[in-house]
């Protein structure tokens, strides 16, 4: 390689970013500017890397400055668009997304990565089946892409019109494609069979890191018995920070897989001699499912980061509890249910909240609604109901506060949603803040998405004295809501229909004495719930592990035995 050639660094700079070698791509891509500042590749490669190294906006504001000038060079280049969209996307400014990755479109037709990314965005506006179309694209322009199936999967989880059997129906594809045919290449595992000795668990993930799936996994790996389990952390991450550090204390085998194919990880899982593999993040971005496709562990799993079923069959269990996905939901699972005694979840909260303070309607004088959560989960139906509830309650107001409703353009998209049921612009407050936390102290009722309910945003609301009102829909993502009610032991907030939840939300919203003492008890009331008990859900955990792991035994028994 001529190391004082631009074009040589830049190509170095992409392999080595290919194998998530992000800060020594970085270094190529800085050497060749230093030789050419103009030289288009590298700008473009930078910026890239400063998307994977980190996804805080001072680093995101430094990429799009490189994807602007590399654009400005080299105009014609679709690459650089759809770079450009995404980085918009990260900080908010879909309308300034949507316009680049269209501009991608325009310059190529044909570009699989820019009708991915424009689907990315539409999504994240709740234009649900513009993204579906989008991936549709995206699928047949590059079939064997599983990212982009996973993606569309993702989206469809949100739909708000598809039954749960045509969602189900999409999985079956995936598997179809990217799960039967691995089904014969597996060889038979060799562990250790004794019931009662030391376990291996691996955990895989793309989010051992600031994440919101951290308030949930990080009490269970706190807890574990490193007696009785040896605990395997498979890495996908390409950036790292504070709770990335915290997370490699808390395991035994810290094991970067994100520089590595499938074929590679499942050689090292199976060198490993790892007993139960979990995974964490189902057809969420940076999944490897591909893994799991190939069975590397005598058993698998799924739970915490996507919330349904991965549609393959060679997941053995998606881990769950009795209210999440009741009896007879079954046929919508690829894999067995494995329903836990207790909550499927222990929460453990930031310390940095504060208190929730006095409630707000009192000194305001009305009552704010509000939902914290991205804007996929906000349909035409939800509107719908959101607008009755302000309708029903004079005066009262609306949050929607999320990255979703940070652009000023894509506001008044929304607002013209609530228009159309009679909503004035001026009840509605959008935006975005983060940490939510003071915002939090501002809201009185907190409103459940569905039919795909919300998730760490929910329980935040609950922590910070807020009832939250939740409708009972499809298993299991339209039953998060209930889970965690039923835990908290409130009921009472969890409706069937949605002229109940209308009803529920209006009731709460017109007995003021009755939500200050929601407030003042709520926190306390979660304190004392199984929703806190980080030790026994660890402890329920493990007792699933090891049932899991003497059901196998008995197979391989059972196995050997037909053998001989």
């Amino acid at each position: 390689m001529n190391k004082k050639d631009p074009e040589s660094l830049s190509a170095l700079g992409n392999a080595l970013r290919y194998q998530s070698r992000i800060k020594e791509a970085l270094s190529c891509y800085e050497r060749a500017l230093q030789i050419d500042e103009n030289h288009s590749p590298a700008l473009n490669g930078k910026g890239l890397s400063l998307l994977d190294l980190d996804k805080n906006s001072p680093s995101i504001e430094e990429a799009v400055e490189f994807f602007k000038k590399a654009q400005k060079i080299t105009p014609n280049q679709p690459e650089i668009y759809y770079n450009l969209g995404t980085a918009y996307g990260y900080l908010g400014r879909f309308d300034e997304a949507l316009a680049m990755h269209r501009k991608a479109l325009d310059i190529y037709p044909h570009s699989h990565q820019a009708y991915n990314n424009l689907a990315l965005i539409l999504q994240d506006i709740g234009q649900i089946n513009e993204a579906i179309d989008a991936y549709d694209q995206a699928i047949q322009l590059k079939p064997d892409w599983q990212s982009y199936f996973s993606n569309k999967l993702f989206a469809i989880n949100y739909h708000p019109d598809l039954s749960p059997e045509e969602i189900f129906g999409a999985y079956q594809a995936f598997e179809q494609r990217f799960g039967l045919p691995h089904r014969d290449t597996c060889p038979p595992h060799l562990n250790d069979p004794r019931v009662d000795r030391r376990l291996r668990i691996g955990y895989v993930s793309a989010d051992f890191r600031s994440h919101s799936t951290s308030h949930f996994l990080e009490p269970l790996l706190a807890h574990h018995d490193h007696e009785q389990f040896e605990i395997f952390a498979y890495v996908q991450n390409v950036s790292f920070d504070h709770l990335s550090l915290r997370y490699r204390k808390l395991v035994d085998h810290w094991v970067p897989i994100a520089a590595l194919d499938d074929a590679a990880v499942v050689a090292r899982i199976r060198a490993d001699q790892i007993d139960i593999l979990v995974d964490l993040a189902g057809h969420t971005a940076g999944n490897r499912l591909g893994i799991f496709a190939r069975r590397p562990a005598p058993v698998s799993l799924t739970w915490l980061g996507y919330g349904y079923t991965t549609g393959l069959s060679a997941v053995d269990y998606f881990l769950t509890d009795p209210v999440l996905t009741p009896p007879g939901c079954e046929p919508l699972f690829s894999e067995r249910l494995w329903r836990l005694e207790r909550p499927f979840i222990a929460y453990r909260p930031n310390p940095a909240m504060g208190d929730p303070g006095p409630l707000p309607a009192i000194t305001k004088g009305l009552v704010t609604f509000a939902t914290l959560s991205r804007g996929v989960r906000v349909n035409h139906r939800v509107i719908r109901v959101w607008s009755a509830i302000l309708k029903r309650v004079p005066g009262s107001q609306l949050v929607l506060d999320s990255k979703s409703f940070q652009s000023p353009a894509i506001q008044e998209q929304w607002a013209a949603r609530f228009t159309a049921h009679g909503i004035a612009r001026e009840r509605l407050v959008m935006g975005c803040h983060s940490p939510p936390w003071d915002l939090l102290r501002d809201i009185d009722i907190s409103l459940d998405c569905f039919p795909h309910n919300s998730g760490t945003t929910l329980v935040e609301s609950l922590y910070m004295g807020i009832p939250v009102v939740t409708l009972a829909e499809r298993p299991s993502v339209g039953r998060i809501g209930s889970a965690i009610l039923t835990a908290l032991g409130h009921p009472e907030w969890i409706a069937q229909t949605e002229e109940e939840y209308i009803e529920k939300a209006v009731e709460l919203a017109t007995d003021l004495d009755r939500l200050a003492a929601i407030r003042a008890s709520l926190r306390a009331e979660l304190e004392a719930s199984p929703l806190r008990d980080e030790v026994g859900f660890t402890q329920a955990m493990e007792r699933a592990y090891r049932q899991m792991w003497q059901q196998w035994c008995a197979g391989h028994a059972l196995r050997v035995r037909d053998l001989g």
